[in-house]
C-alpha cells in the first residue's frame, strides 16, 4: 500500500489498462499520485496544479545567476539538478534510473538512485553559486542526520532517507537494455573506502560556514563533522583506496584521493581560521604541507611528465585535471600544463575523453564519462588554449538529447547517450564549463554573436 501510485484520468480505465487507442474529443488529464487524493479530480482542477507547478518553476529558474552567455543551457542543467534533489531530505541523486548500460552489451551497469556524499557536495557547490543557497542548506541538515557521530564509520553514499544498507543484487530474469545484463538493485560500492570523499564534503561545508557564518544553523554539528574528518583523514591518508572511480579490485594510493585529503584540511584550516578556533591550526598546517609533499614526491611521474592515476603508475587519469580546481596548483604551474596537455593526448578522442584507458576489473573502458569532457574543457581554458576549449563545449553540447539532457556516457562513434540518465555529474561539470567560458566574454563580443 506505502509503495502505491495512484492515476486518475477522465479517459475509460479499461482502455488504459488494456492499451486501447484513445480518442480525444475534449480536454482530458492523466495525474499520477503518489498520494490517494481526497477530492474528485477533474480536467480544471489538474489545469490549476498544472499552473501552480508551472508558476513554481519559472519562479525557482528566476533565482538563476545569469552570465554573459550559455544562460539557456545553465539554466536546464540547474533544473535537473534541482530535479534529482528530494524536498524530504535535502539528498541529491547521482541519477534517477538503474542499470543502463555504460557500454552497450557489457557489464558495467550500476544502480544510481542513491545519495553519493562526494557528488551531491559537487552540485550543491554548483548550486550556490547559481544562487540557490535553499539547496545548499538543505543538503546541510542531511549531512547533519546521516553522517554519523565522532568516532562511527562515515559511509561514501546513503539512501535518499539516510539509509546506510544497501545491498546490492541482480535480477535475473530481466534481459537488461539492449540485453546488457545483469540489472542491479543496490550499490556494493556503499562498503568501499574512498579518502575523497572527506574533501569534497569540507569544502562544501567550508562555503556554508564563510557565507553563513553569523546566522548558520547547525554551526557547531558541522564544526565537530569538520574536526572528525580531520582526525580521520590524518589516520587514513597514507593509506590506499578504491578511489574515485571505485574500482573493485586491490586498494591503490590514488592521486586524487591523496589530493582531496589535502582539501579537506586545507577547507579545514580556512573553517578553522573563520570561526577563530586557532587551537586546531598548527597541527592541521603540518598535516596539509605532509600530504603536498608526498603528492609531488609519488605522484609526479617524472617519464609521463605528468601527475599520474596512482603512485608508481604511468596511467593517466582524468580526475587529476581537478587539481587546480581545488587549489592545489596555480593554471600555470609547468607540472599542471604538462599534465593537462598529457591527459588530453592520451585520453581525448575527437573532444571527447576517457575516465582512464588502462584495464580495471570489468576489461578496458569502451565509452566517454561526460564529465571528464568538461574538466578537459575547463583545465585548457585555464591554461589559455580558450579557442580549444570553446571548439570542444560547443561539439560537446551537439550531443544531448532534443531537451538538452545528458547521461553519465557517450558512445565514441555514434554518440549515442549511455549510462544512467539525467546524471547529476554531467550536468554540473557542464555548469562549471559554461560559467568559467562566459566569464571570458566580454559584452562587445557577446553582442557581435547575438
Amino acid at each position: 500500500m506505502y509503495d502505491s501510485v495512484y492515476l486518475y484520468s477522465n479517459f475509460n480505465y479499461n482502455k488504459i489498462l488494456n492499451g486501447e487507442e484513445l480518442l480525444i474529443k475534449e480536454d482530458s488529464y492523466f495525474l499520477l499520485s503518489y498520494y490517494e487524493r481526497i477530492l474528485k479530480q477533474s480536467v480544471d482542477r489538474c489545469f490549476l496544479q498544472f499552473q501552480r507547478t508551472y508558476a513554481y518553476w519559472l519562479n525557482w529558474t528566476e533565482k538563476t545567476t545569469l552570465y554573459q552567455a550559455f544562460n539557456q543551457e545553465i539554466r536546464r542543467s540547474a533544473l535537473v539538478l534541482k530535479l534529482l534533489t528530494y524536498e524530504k531530505t535535502g539528498a541529491v541523486l547521482a541519477a534517477v534510473t538503474t542499470s543502463l548500460p555504460e557500454t552497450i552489451g557489457e557489464i558495467r551497469n550500476w544502480d544510481y538512485r542513491f545519495c553519493w556524499i562526494r557528488d551531491a557536495s559537487m552540485v550543491l557547490r554548483v548550486l550556490f553559486e547559481l544562487g540557490h543557497v535553499d539547496s545548499a542548506q538543505r543538503f546541510m541538515e542531511f549531512i547533519v542526520d546521516t553522517v554519523p557521530n565522532k568516532g562511527d564509520k562515515m559511509q561514501i553514499m546513503y539512501g535518499i532517507n539516510g539509509e546506510s544498507i544497501l545491498t546490492e543484487y541482480t535480477l535475473d530474469y530481466l534481459s537488461g537494455y539492449k540485453n546488457s545484463k545483469p540489472e542491479r538493485i543496490g550499490n556494493a560500492a556503499y562498503i568501499q573506502k574512498q579518502n575523497d570523499i572527506f574533501g569534497i564534503l569540507t569544502e562544501i561545508i567550508y562555503q556554508q560556514f564563510l557565507y553563513f557564518k553569523n546566522t548558520l544553523e547547525h554551526s557547531e554539528e558541522l564544526w565537530t563533522i569538520v574536526t572528525h574528518i580531520v582526525y580521520v583523514v590524518s589516520q587514513n591518508w597514507t593509506k590506499p583506496d578504491k578511489g574515485i572511480w571505485e574500482h573493485r579490485a586491490e586498494d591503490r594510493h590514488f592521486t586524487f584521493s591523496k589530493l582531496l585529503c589535502w582539501v579537506a584540511v586545507d577547507r579545514a584550516l580556512k573553517i578553522a581560521e573563520l570561526i577563530q578556533k586557532s587551537y586546531m591550526i598548527e597541527d592541521w598546517k603540518n598535516l596539509k604541507t605532509e600530504i603536498e609533499h608526498d603528492i609531488f614526491q609519488n605522484g609526479w611521474n617524472e617519464k609521463m611528465q605528468a601527475f599520474t592515476q596512482s603512485y608508481g603508475s604511468d596511467a593517466l587519469d582524468a580526475s587529476i585535471l581537478l587539481m587546480e580546481n581545488y587549489g592545489f596548483i596555480e593554471a600555470d604551474h609547468p607540472y599542471y600544463i604538462s599534465t593537462v596537455k598529457a591527459i588530453e593526448k592520451e585520453l581525448c578522442r575527437d573532444g571527447l575523453m576517457y575516465r582512464y584507458k588502462n584495464r580495471d576489473d570489468f576489461g578496458l573502458p569502451n565509452s566517454s564519462f561526460t564529465i571528464c569532457s568538461f574538466w578537459l574543457i575547463n583545465s585548457l581554458y585555464k591554461i589559455g588554449e580558450k579557442k580549444k576549449a570553446k571548439a570542444y563545449f560547443d561539439q560537446i553540447l551537439s550531443y544531448s538529447n532534443h531537451l538538452g539532457l545528458f547521461s553519465e556516457d557517450i558512445d565514441f562513434e555514434s554518440k549515442r547517450l549511455l549510462g544512467n540518465f539525467p546524471q547529476a555529474y554531467s550536468h554540473l561539470a557542464l555548469i562549471q564549463s559554461a560559467i568559467l567560458l562566459s566569464e571570458g566574454i566580454s559584452d562587445q563580443e557577446e553582442l557581435k554573436n547575438l
